[in-house]
């Protein structure tokens, strides 16, 4: 449904956890040796720290040089400010693998078939703050940080079209509405890449890319 570029998406998918050989007491250890700048909220949870690392291991270990791909890793866990099309499907599709099992994961899964990528980003991080909330455990600031943009941006786009007189788009209604197959088919991530992506966590995580959000 989202017009993303497929290969990209795959290699963040498939990557996204390759910092998780690192156990909880070295990923600190880990991250200081490779300079990467964390806070005391990683300090205090050092297991959020797998995702920065493991950006810096695609890179170091599979030579991945694409920023966007290594963005989307970094910000898999927490999210974060000015999220790209990439950071966002990574880190929703990680929210859903299939491996996941807790309340309200179905409508999550619903949600990535049915909805706009921000109104199902808004929906997860929502969930996400809420239950750490009331695990009262730290909030990642990156996470407020990305659930007030999409916020803010509803709230800048309403006002827009206040000071239009409210007035519709014309072009929004006329004509069919575009499909996979109107898009160019390098930027399309679609549901025939699915035989690929099978099996363990990773790939987990590439089903729901495939599958899960009915073809990226």
């Amino acid at each position: 449904r989202f017009c993303v570029d497929k290969e990209k998406a795959r290699i963040a998918g498939l990557l996204h956890d390759c910092a998780r050989e690192f156990s909880n007491d070295t990923m600190i250890e880990e991250a200081e040796k490779r300079g990467i700048s964390f806070g005391p909220v990683e300090r205090s949870m050092p297991l959020l720290l797998h995702a920065p690392l493991g950006a810096g291991r695609a890179e170091e270990i599979y030579g991945v040089r694409d920023r966007d791909v290594l963005q989307a890793i970094a910000r898999h866990t927490v999210g974060g400010e000015n999220m790209t099309l990439l950071d966002k499907i990574i880190y929703f599709a990680d929210m859903i693998e299939p491996s996941r099992d807790y309340p309200g994961v179905e409508e999550l899964r619903r949600a990535s078939r049915e909805d706009g990528i921000d109104d199902m980003l808004l929906e997860g991080l929502s969930r996400s703050i809420s239950f750490v909330v009331e695990k009262g455990h730290l909030i990642h600031p990156d996470t407020v940080t990305a659930r007030n943009e999409i916020l803010l941006g509803r709230a800048g786009k309403g006002k827009s079209h206040e000071q239009k007189g409210g007035q519709s788009d014309p072009r929004k209604h006329k004509g069919k509405k575009k499909t996979a197959q109107d898009l160019p088919r390098s930027a399309v991530f679609s549901a025939d890449s699915a035989d690929s992506f099978a099996g363990c966590h990773r790939l987990g995580l590439l089903s729901c890319l495939s599958v899960g959000f009915g073809g990226v």
